[in-house]
């Protein structure tokens, strides 16, 4: 694997309203309006910001009647964050004071 593949993953989910919305989609999907209020974002930045995080497969898209419902990708992505938070929990001193 090249380092390039590295540099995309991380670049793709390090950044703060890409987090904020894996961490809102954690434990129940949801649609563009509610990511948007939830999150407090403008409608745009929140679809930017989706279209990055399907493309690379951290969300996945479904289709009810008009909306587009969004999850997290639960058999990657979920057990990595996962392992974020205990990691953080466990080591971090400097990143567990953070809010």
């Amino acid at each position: 694997m090249k380092c390039y593949a590295y540099d995309a993953f991380f670049e793709t989910i390090a950044n703060k309203t890409r987090l904020e919305m894996i961490d809102a989609l954690k434990d129940k999907s949801m649609s563009v309006s509610e990511l948007c209020n939830t999150l407090n974002q403008e409608q745009s930045k929140i679809s930017h910001n989706l279209k990055i995080l399907t493309d690379c497969r951290v969300l996945y898209v479904k289709k009810k009647g008009k909306q587009r419902i969004y999850s997290v990708n639960k058999e990657t992505i979920l057990p990595l964050i996962k392992l974020v938070e205990e990691h953080v929990r466990k080591n971090c001193k400097t990143c567990s004071k953070r809010k």
